[in-house]
């Protein structure tokens, strides 16, 4: 499978997580993948050594409005997510790949 990493995780919250855990970074990856999937795509396009890999599925929001048409539902945002922890030594530069 070529797409198991769709994008990294570049939030506010991320970023402070990686300033304290320095070798840990996220990201958004196909919901069909598993954890030795996202252990060798990281590797083999950083560079880096991986120790674990942590994954979440994000399940998303209900959002309501109001439109002229009606009350319109929608779901936002579901995704499954890996938190990747890197070997000590190890770092990934994520603006470099963007």
């Amino acid at each position: 499978m070529n797409n198991v990493l769709i994008k990294p995780v570049i939030t506010e919250k991320q970023s402070k997580v990686t300033e304290k855990f320095p070798n840990r970074y996220g990201f958004i990856v196909a919901k069909s993948a598993n954890k030795l999937m996202i252990k060798s795509e990281v590797e083999k396009m950083y560079g880096v050594t991986v120790e674990r890999v942590n994954t979440h599925n994000y399940i998303g929001k209900l959002k309501t409005r109001n439109t002229t048409k009606g009350v319109v539902q929608g779901i936002q945002g579901r995704n499954k997510r890996a938190v990747v922890f890197l070997k000590d030594g190890d770092a990934i530069d994520l603006y470099n790949h963007i």
